[in-house]
């Protein structure tokens, strides 16, 4: 039977119990992973060659050439891990140690896998890996556990460079705190912009080499939280320069001091995963979660009836069953909602107790007839879970739906702006109180996505959300107040502006997440929706093998990230264009999420995500997308001689608008570039001629859905508001719309104001 020296030496993805004392050598990261990949491989072809009693020369070649190269692979590996633990000192002792054990292990193989020029092997008394496998496996153990010790205590040394880094950026937020004079805070602010672009590539580069999802999820929550507060704290600081006796600035000031350096920790206990005080983090429980444990214990009575308590499977239920409380409580949980959620809770109890009846007499008597009321009872039940798991889904989304349509608006956000300019501190306080019902009723939106999120990154971004809008609320609160109090100061005005932002853009970035979880409950997992279009091995790349694959590098990403960001939200626009049609097979809509799902695919390749990998699988779904506007098009002339004669030409002009933007897209797509920077501005190119074509639809949906309403005049109905809606605010009509801008506060806008700090003066 084939054998693996992983599976004896302790060397795993997981665990590195194998390893004798070395307990703390878990591989956390792919990097570290993929490099051991190639020598076991080599190590696993050594030990599991056949055995036969002829062995030919070539046989005897290839396995001394395989000793050969695991050899002198280790020894190239040892130098660079001496090189290493030279320059660290705290490390010099162990690495050394673990050096030397690998070149001993590497050269025993060396010396087993020498018989290449021996006529019989097995004689002369010559150990080889024919006469002495054990010693062979007992060699790649060492090798195994040694290798993977060095490449661990060289992942300190980045864990290192990152809690340096944080400590700079700690070092220097301090001093900004501080700061008496804007001329001492440009220069302090200057140093601190560099020290975050530094800590922000550094924690990029970690938060992709991680393996737990869950660690990911929330090192990119952590890292959203530092880039959107970088800005707050450039803005806030001069605020409170400003205005030095303005007790609100002040509070808006530490505010986002403490939200950073909460931020700064959570990415240190991240990366050395660790906790303060040494406690365990505890795991939120959500109602999804709860239902997929509960299920398997139930379906895991078919093969045993013994494994398990029915006071355990009880308290499970009963688990699951108090969460619900919190849709059911909840002032935002429709009443038919509420009403089927108290049903199914009242009928899964009715099935478990039908089950443990079953489940108890089939202990002590295993007839047929038992196990097949047995099986019964258990569908019974897991059908019960799964219409509960629907129902709280469905209440979940469409209340955020709803939520988050009603609040695209932003009026609460424009008053504030308004009646802070006008100095009007009645007015301000007035409308903080419906921001602060409005923060309200998205936090607990958060809390209900969170049981339905289906996957523990999704919970932890929801709990992300919920955070953000519990911090970022009453920081509005504050810079409105300090803007009321002071209606003529620039930077107060500017301090509001940026809060506000945020808010946007966290309500853009809900939108998204409801998308996602909305896409795993339906099983769109992986693949955002079934129009992405890429090469597959065997299938269209007969003529990509000689093609190069080319990534695009952290500062390109950082150039087109605003670009990336906006077609991010036109995919949100126009899916939720397509929403609104009730004939959700309609060739219209049918290619319009099309183009959305390929546009959003090509928004995810802006930040290095997603199933397109190179620039090559940019350009082809670019291909792609452009193919499918023009189907678009053609769909939309047919449309055309359903609609009266006074319509027609509009419909068919932006058609051929369409038509001729999808052939400017397959020229650009299509030619041949070469060179770094050449490719560079064909990505960008692509994304900016995509970004248009989306901005066109945009247009075009809601004409098709105005168009088709007007020929079905009649059959339109309108849902009964929520109770939420009744405090709608209004505001006058010269409230000027505020344009809505793509800026992520990520790197590249840090790098921005840093270079423009010599501007801070003249605000």
């Amino acid at each position: 039977m084939a054998t693996s020296p992983c599976s004896s030496s302790g060397v795993s993805s997981s665990s590195s119990s194998g390893l004798g004392a070395d307990a703390g050598l878990e591989i956390r990261t792919r990097s570290v992973e993929q490099t051991l990949v190639p020598l076991v491989s080599q190590i696993t072809t050594l030990i599991n060659h056949k055995d036969k009693p002829k062995r030919s020369d070539k046989t005897l070649q290839a396995i001394q050439r395989v000793g050969q190269a695991v050899n002198l692979a280790v020894g190239r590996f040892v130098t660079v891990g001496e090189a290493i633990a030279n320059e660290n000192r705290e490390l010099k002792e162990e690495m050394s140690v673990a050096c030397i054990e690998a070149r001993r292990a590497g050269e025993t193989i060396a010396q087993l896998t020498n018989v290449a020029s021996l006529d019989h092997p097995e004689s002369d008394s010559h150990i080889t890996i024919f006469t002495d496998k054990t010693g062979v496996v007992k060699a790649a153990r060492l090798l195994l556990s040694s290798v993977t010790k060095v490449l661990v205590l060289a992942d300190r040394i980045v864990i290192k460079q990152i809690i340096t880094s944080r400590n700079k950026v700690l070092a220097t937020m301090e001093q900004l705190e501080k700061v008496s004079s804007f001329q001492e805070f440009v220069q302090i602010f200057s140093q601190f912009g560099n020290e975050m672009v530094e800590f922000a590539h550094l924690t990029g580069d970690r938060q992709n080499d991680l393996k737990d999802e869950k660690k990911k999820a929330r090192m990119a929550a952590s890292r959203a939280v530092l880039e959107k507060c970088t800005m707050m704290l450039l803005t806030a600081s001069k605020t409170c320069l400003r205005h030095p006796d303005c007790e609100s600035a002040r509070i808006n000031k530490d505010g986002v001091f403490h939200r950073m350096r909460l931020a700064l920790e959570q990415v240190i206990e991240i990366v050395t995963d660790s906790r303060p005080n040494g406690e365990n983090e505890m795991a939120p429980i959500s109602i999804y979660s709860g239902i997929r444990e509960f299920k398997n214990k139930v379906e895991g009575l078919r093969e045993n009836l013994y494994f398990l308590s029915k006071e355990n499977l009880s308290a499970m239920l009963e688990v699951i069953l108090e969460h619900t409380e919190d849709f059911t409580d909840s002032a935002y949980t429709s009443h038919e909602h509420r009403e089927h959620i108290l049903e199914l809770s009242k009928q899964a109890k009715m099935e478990l107790e039908q089950l443990v009846s079953v489940w108890m007499q089939a202990q002590n008597q295993k007839t047929k007839d038992l196990m097949e009321d047995l099986e019964v009872a258990i569908l019974k039940t897991c059908q019960c879970m799964n219409e509960l798991k629907r129902e709280v889904h469905s209440a979940a989304t469409s209340l955020a739906a709803d939520l988050l349509k009603y609040h695209t608006d932003h009026m609460v956000l424009k008053a504030l702006k308004i009646t802070g300019v006008e100095g009007n501190l009645e007015a301000v306080a007035e409308y903080t109180c419906k921001l602060s019902e409005q923060k309200e009723q998205l936090v607990e939106m958060c809390r209900l996505l969170r049981h339905v999120s289906g996957t523990e990154p999704l919970e932890i971004t929801c709990i992300h959300a919920e955070d953000t809008f519990q911090v970022t609320g009453p920081q509005i609160i504050s810079a409105a107040e300090t803007l009321a109090l002071h209606p003529s100061s620039k930077i107060a005005k500017e301090n509001l502006e940026v809060f506000c932002e945020a808010w946007e853009s966290q309500l853009s970035d809900m939108s998204m997440l409801l998308r996602e979880i909305n896409d795993v409950f339906e099983g769109r997992r992986g693949e955002k929706r079934v129009y992405l279009s890429l090469p597959r091995p065997g299938k269209h790349n007969a003529n990509l093998k000689a093609l190069k694959p080319v990534k695009l590098d952290t500062e390109e990403q950082a150039k087109i990230a605003k670009l990336g960001l906006e077609l991010h939200l036109l995919t949100s626009d126009v899916d939720s264009e397509t929403e609104k049609w009730e004939d959700q097979e309609n060739e219209i809509v049918q290619h319009g999420q099309g183009m959305s799902s390929m546009a959003y695919s090509m928004y995810l390749f802006t930040r290095g995500e997603g199933l397109l990998k190179t620039t090559q699988d940019l350009f082809h779904q670019a291909e792609i997308f452009a193919t499918e506007g023009t189907k678009l098009a053609s769909a939309l002339h047919a449309f055309s001689d359903q609609v009266q004669d006074d319509d027609k030409p509009l419909l068919l002009l932006e058609a051929e608008k369409l038509i001729s933007m999808c052939q400017q897209l397959q020229i650009t797509a299509k030619a041949s570039v070469q060179g770094k920077s050449a490719t560079f501005t064909k990505v960008d190119a692509c994304i900016l001629k995509t970004r248009n074509v989306m901005t066109l639809l945009c247009q075009l949906l809601p004409l098709c859905f105005k168009l088709l309403r007007k020929n079905k005049a009649g059959n339109g109905c309108l849902k009964p508001a929520p109770p939420w809606r009744e405090d709608r605010v209004r505001t006058g009509t010269n409230a000027h719309t505020p344009e809505r801008r793509a800026e992520t506060f990520g790197i590249k806008s840090l790098e921005n104001h840093v270079t423009n700090m010599t501007f801070l003066e003249s605000k």
